[in-house]
């Protein structure tokens, strides 16, 4: 059992502490991120100029092991653009039903590409191989061209849960044993890395495309970036373009993004372990009835109801603690870097003398 007793003692509900868990996009820049950003050379990243973006870029593909990178201002513009890279409209793309590329992308893959989705069940949105083999369509022309893969990793939707390198290599070489492409949204590709310990060259191995993200675990106020061949980079470029993704002095945003990479990653460690020490907490309350099991800085879990949801949000909203209503009962908090010690030991402490 968790206890903070003593160091929870001088925290009380008089005592409120803004603690923000509605998602790890809502941290702001360090002192030195700051430093790095204002320190940066600069250019017009849409004539090619800006030697931080490139730099970044360079990086990130040498990491991954791909020839080339592209940076963009969202995850979702990476996301549906490699699908639009991928596909052509009316071919067909396999995700499971939870993907945040068909959830949470405001029907990007319809408005942008045209595509059609064949969705899968998977377990907290991590399916198998034969799931992927069984819904990829025969080459009739009464059925959309299955033609792309995609994967997220973590999965948002599923408490933050990590794909196994097994698990990995199985629907990649499913899908290319039957001429598919495969993309990754890796979001959150950072903490399912530093949980599985399997590192970048790996992912780069079996995805064709690789989109991650900045703003969210490693605390960047803005940035993603895709990897993939020289050639598909070249074609996403023009896509990017289209949607107005082509940014100009963007070396601020780039350097922020490299000084995260080379300090902030393996804190994100204590962002799990922090999880870890809320889920228990919850664990111990009865009006909790079901916790997703936590990997990583994402902790779901589900009331009696939708409406005990709703108060549950209001009383923790009059305590300044924020969190996401997932629907049907059940609430998210993510953890960040902008979550310290005192802010952890508070939330736990309202956790543990809230009865409802």
């Amino acid at each position: 059992m968790v206890t903070y007793t003593d160091l929870a003692a001088t925290t009380t509900t008089k005592n409120i502490m803004r603690v923000d868990l509605r998602s790890d996009t809502v941290t702001k820049p360090t002192e030195g991120m700051l430093h790095a950003m204002f320190a940066s050379k600069v250019g017009d990243d849409v004539f090619g100029d800006d030697p931080s973006v490139n730099a970044l870029q360079q990086q990130v593909a040498s990491l991954f092991g791909k020839e080339a990178a592209l940076f963009f201002p969202s995850g979702t513009m990476a996301n549906q653009v490699a699908i639009k890279t991928h596909v052509q409209p009316g071919d067909e793309i396999i995700c499971d039903q939870t993907a945040h590329v068909y959830r949470s992308e405001g029907g990007g893959i319809a408005a942008t590409s045209g595509a059609s989705v064949r969705l899968l069940n998977g377990e907290r949105g991590i399916f198998t191989a034969t799931d992927v083999l069984e819904n990829i369509n025969p080459d009739d022309a009464h059925c959309p061209k299955s033609v792309l893969l995609c994967v997220e990793n973590t999965v948002n939707k599923g408490g933050g849960a990590c794909w196994s390198k097994s698990q990995i290599t199985e629907v990649c070489e499913a899908a290319k044993s039957r001429n598919l492409n495969t993309h990754l949204d890796g979001a959150r590709l950072w903490n399912a890395m530093v949980k599985t310990n399997l590192n970048a060259a790996f992912f780069g191995e079996n995805f064709d495309s690789i989109s991650v993200c900045f703003s969210k675990g490693l605390g960047c106020p803005v940035g993603s970036v895709l990897v993939g061949s020289k050639e598909f980079i070249h074609r996403a470029h023009r896509h990017r373009k289209r949607l107005g993704g082509g940014m100009r002095q963007i070396g601020y945003l780039a350097a922020a993004c490299s000084y995260a990479l080379e300090n902030h990653l393996y804190r994100l460690q204590q962002d799990h372990l922090n999880a870890t020490k809320i889920a228990e907490v919850l664990s111990q309350k009865n009006w909790v009835k079901n916790i997703l099991p936590v990997e990583t800085n994402i902790v779901i879990f589900k009331l009696g109801s939708a409406s005990k949801a709703a108060e549950l949000l209001h009383k923790l909203r009059e305590l300044d603690i924020h969190a996401t209503d997932n629907g049907g009962g059940w609430l998210r908090f993510v953890l960040h870097l902008d979550i310290d010690e005192n802010q952890l030991i508070f939330l736990i402490n309202q956790l543990q003398n809230l009865d409802f």
